[in-house]
C-alpha cells in the first residue's frame, strides 16, 4: 500500500510538472478570456458529468461565494445543479441535450462557457459548446486524453497531457483554483 500511495503522489507532482509546462500560457488566456467577461457583465457558465460535474459547481461555488477575498459575488452557474431540469431534458429528449438546451436558455453573447470532460468525448457537453459557440459564446474545453472531439468546439482547449481519470481531474480543479483566483482579483482591483 505505501507504494501505491508514493507512486500516486509522484504521477501526479510528475503531471502537473507537465501540464504546467504545456500549459501555462492557455491558462493565462483562459483566465483574461473570463475576466474580460465578468468585467464586462457576463458570465462563466461550467459542466461536466460524475466528477467533472461536481468541479463545475466547485468552480461556480468559488465565482459567487468567494475564493480569497471580499469582493462582490461574480456570475457563475454550474448546469449540473437542478435536478428538475436535468431529468425533465433527459426524459423528454435524451441525457445528450442536458447542457445543450440550458446553453439555449441561459447562455448570451459575452459569457464563457467551460466544458469539462476527461475523455474529452462527451457528447453533451461537445453539444453545448457547439451551442455556445453559434451564440457567440466563449468557450473553454478542460480535457484530458488528446482533447477528444470536444477540443474541436473550444476557443481555448486546455488539455492535461494524460489518460488517467483521477490525476487528469486533479489538474482540472487546479486549472480552476487558479481560474477563480485571477478573476477574483480583477475584480477586487475593481472594486478597490
Amino acid at each position: 500500500m505505501q507504494k501505491r500511495i508514493e507512486a500516486a503522489f509522484l504521477e501526479a507532482t510528475e503531471l502537473r510538472k507537465k501540464s504546467l509546462e504545456v500549459m501555462r500560457n492557455d491558462i493565462e488566456k483562459a483566465s483574461n478570456i473570463c475576466i474580460e467577461s465578468i468585467l464586462n457583465g457576463g458570465k462563466v457558465i461550467l459542466m461536466g458529468n460524475g466528477g467533472s460535474a461536481a468541479d463545475a459547481q466547485h468552480i461556480a461555488a468559488e465565482l459567487v461565494g468567494r475564493f480569497l477575498k471580499e469582493r462582490s459575488a461574480i456570475a457563475g452557474i454550474a448546469l449540473t445543479t437542478n435536478t428538475s431540469i436535468l431529468t425533465c431534458l433527459g426524459n423528454d429528449y435524451s441525457y445528450d441535450y442536458i447542457f445543450e438546451r440550458q446553453m439555449e436558455a441561459l447562455g448570451r453573447a459575452g459569457d464563457v462557457a467551460i466544458g469539462i470532460s476527461t475523455s474529452g468525448n462527451s457528447e453533451n457537453v461537445y453539444r453545448a459548446l457547439q451551442k455556445a459557440q453559434k451564440s457567440g459564446i466563449k468557450t473553454i474545453g478542460l480535457l484530458g486524453k488528446d482533447g477528444g472531439k470536444i477540443a474541436a468546439v473550444c476557443d481555448l482547449p486546455l488539455i492535461v497531457p494524460s489518460s488517467n481519470t483521477p490525476r487528469v481531474q486533479e489538474i482540472h480543479i487546479l486549472i480552476g483554483h487558479i481560474l477563480s483566483d485571477e478573476i477574483e482579483r480583477a475584480v477586487y482591483e475593481r472594486e478597490n
